[in-house]
Formats: structure tokens, sequence, C-alpha cells
């Protein structure tokens, strides 16, 4: 990583365009820029000796300040041999937890904080460093930022698809205002930015079977606006700024290590407890919606493969991935070559399978396979023996003999 440093915290530079020669003014917040930039119109718009002033007053930029590579940070120097330091907002979420297991073994427990607003389980808490951090609180996140020396921002918080029509300006704040945040403090401090997309990106008028990288996507919910609009501000906060901004869309993503948290795809992660508690699964989507699927293993891997891959091997900043497409009767059928006994009831929700109906069935991810090597591992067959491996015990007996 370069190196960095941090000397008047929230320094800004403002060129305001006037009469007089430009000059630059140290603003320490965001309300300050505009306060000023207001006091200034006036001042110069005001009559003088009966006269009103003819002269312009134009903002011309403001942007998050850009480090220089020489520069030390903290008196700490990092080289490129250096282990990242990295921060997992969200990261009590299905993935979080996983990913920072993974990374912890790569570049060591202590380079790699989960932070959240819930209070973490003890086996959390206790596997490596956890920190509270609200992502609408600025202040607050970038103290963290710079109190431990952060060089990799991994941005998982936000509302999944059917919690957020159920709580739209939640999801607005959490998934839109939070995202700023992320964006400003990443590009002030010249971090790596990872923010996971979806397939909740596309809407009704995309290309669904495959669905490229690059197509019209025009989603019609909360959470895949916000997704789109994350995509678009780290794009240009990498053309504008420089931010080494990375983006995945992530498929539906199944884990045996958390439960269902509202998605519309969870049902492919629920079948598996219902099959191995009750017997009996009440699916919420039409037996035939077919949608793109991962198992978590695969997805932790590329979001760690996509974070290292050389900048030079990058021919976009947001990139499609993909392993399975298969329908819920797909998956039940699978489930029970190992559980026989499972029922299997359809009782649709209106409002999930108008969001399943209008996202990809099928992605295309060619080019994360031909820019940076992307290879998935598990198919349908795999990914249900391992699911019912993990929570099942008795399955396990059951296939042993």
């Amino acid at each position: 990583m370069e190196d960095v440093s941090y000397k008047k915290p929230g320094t800004r530079l403002v060129l305001l365009e006037t009469s007089h020669p430009a000059s630059e003014f140290p603003v320490p917040e965001m309300s300050v820029v505009r306060t000023l930039t207001r006091g200034v119109t006036r001042v110069l718009q005001s009559p003088v000796c009966g006269c009103q002033a003819v002269t312009s007053v134009r903002f011309i930029g403001f942007s998050p300040r850009q480090v220089t590579s020489d520069a030390n940070f903290h008196s700490v120097s990092f080289s490129e041999a250096d282990h990242p330091r990295v921060l997992i907002t969200g990261g009590l979420g299905q993935l979080g937890v996983g990913l920072a297991k993974l990374l912890r073994k790569q570049f060591g427990k202590n380079n790699v904080i989960l932070s959240d607003i819930r209070k973490p389980p003890d086996h959390v808490f206790y596997s490596g460093p956890f920190i509270y951090s609200d992502i609408l609180d600025y202040k607050n996140l970038r103290e963290i930022v710079v109190n431990n020396r952060i060089t990799w921002l991994i941005h998982y918080s936000a509302l999944l698809s059917a919690v957020g029509e159920a709580n739209v300006p939640l999801a607005r704040a959490v998934n839109i205002t939070g995202l700023h945040n992320i964006l400003d403090i990443a590009a002030e401090h010249g971090l790596r930015l990872f923010i996971p997309s979806t397939i909740g990106a596309f809407g009704p008028t995309s290309p669904r079977n495959p669905t490229p990288d690059l197509c019209i996507q025009r989603p019609r919910t909360i959470y895949g606006v916000s997704k789109v609009h994350a995509e678009l501000m780290g794009e240009y906060y990498h053309y504008r700024y420089g931010l080494d901004f990375r983006c995945l869309r992530y498929p539906g993503i199944i884990s045996a290590d958390s439960q269902p948290g509202g998605g519309t795809t969870d049902y492919a992660v629920q079948i598996f407890h219902d099959a191995i508690k009750t017997g009996r699964f009440v699916c919420n989507l039409k037996p035939g919606t077919r949608l793109p699927m991962m198992y978590i293993d695969d997805c932790l891997r590329a979001t760690v493969e996509m974070l290292e891959a050389p900048a030079e091997s990058l021919t976009m900043r947001t990139y499609n991935i993909n392993a399975m497409s298969f329908s819920p009767e797909e998956l039940a059928q699978e489930v029970h070559k190992h559980l026989p006994e499972l029922e299997v009831v359809y009782d649709v929700d209106a409002v999930r399978q108008a969001i399943a109906d209008s996202w990809p069935m099928n992605f295309d991810d060619g080019n994360a396979r031909d820019d940076w090597g992307w290879k998935h591992e598990y198919d349908l067959p795999e990914l249900v023996s391992t699911m019912l491996n993990h929570l099942n015990p008795v399955c396990r007996a059951v296939q042993a003999s």
C-alpha cells in the first residue's frame, strides 16, 4: 500500500472564483464550506456606493483530500510487503464473519477488524478485533479509520431487498447516506474500498438470461436502486479522485453459518434449516423461479481474489460473478435425494415473487473469469451435500453408510 498521512483532520480545499485571485481555505466540515460560500456571495453581491456588484462566485470543487505518496501516517511507514489493515462494516451479517475469518488466516488476526452496531456473539467477539461502528456517524467512522490505520475498507452494511421494501426511509439512510460517508472517508484516506452489489441491481427491462456486466439496469426496489447508486458513485470516485474502488455483483448467497436475513433468495437457505428441523418447507416463490446462486465459500474466495487482483488486470470496476442457477423446484429435488421425507409447499409471497421476476435468471461472468481468473468450485449437488453435512450430523452418518 502507499505511505499515507493525516495532518489536519477534515481539511478541504475550496476555490472561490471572484474578481480577486483565487484563495485556499482550510475548512473542517462541509457545513462550514456552505456557510463560507454563502457569506462571500452576500458580501460580493451587496450594494457598494449605491451600485450592485456584478461579480460571479462559482463553487469550483469539493473533493476528498488527496494524500501524497511520500507522507507519513502517524509516523508509521507501510511498505508493499506489509499486510493491509482491514475494516469490515456490517460485519455481523451473512458474509462479514466468514470473510474476517478468511482474511485473518491470511493477514493475521489483529489486522482485520469487524464492526457493526449490534452486540456480537461470544464466539465472534473473542475470535478477533471487534469495534462498534455506525456508518451514519461520519466522525466516529473517520476516527476508526485513522486510529486503526485502516488501508482496506469492506463495506457490507445494507438493508436487503424485502426488508428494505418494508422500511424505505431506513434503507435509504443506511444504503445511500451511509455509502456517501464511506466513499468520502475512503477517498480522503487513500483506502482500497470494496462494496458488494447484487442481482437486485437489475430490473424487469434488463436482459435476464444471461445478464451481462453492462446493460440496462433500472431496478424497482430501494435495495436495487441503492446498489446501482453505489456502483456508479464508486466508479465516479475512481475516475474523479483515483479511489481504488472494487465491486462484485453477488448472486444469491447460501451459507450454513447464518440465518436467513430478509433477502428474496433466502429461501435457498431456509429450505435446509426447515428440512432438518421440521421436515416441511414452505417456499414463498413459485417452483420455476430461476435465480443465480453461489455457495458462501466461493463468494468469500471471489471477494478476496478480487481485492488482491492487480489494478492493471481490471478492465472494469464492477463485475458479475456466478456459480450456478436453479429454481426452488430443482433445489428441492436435490435435497430430496438426501432427505426423501421432506415435504415442500408453495405459498407464494407476491412482493418477493415480483422482486424475483425482475431479477436475472443467470449471470454472465465472463469478464471476471477472463480478467482476474475467477472460477467457482461448487455446483448444485456439492452445494446441497455441503449444507446438509454442516447442518445435520444425522445426514452425515446416513451418507457414510
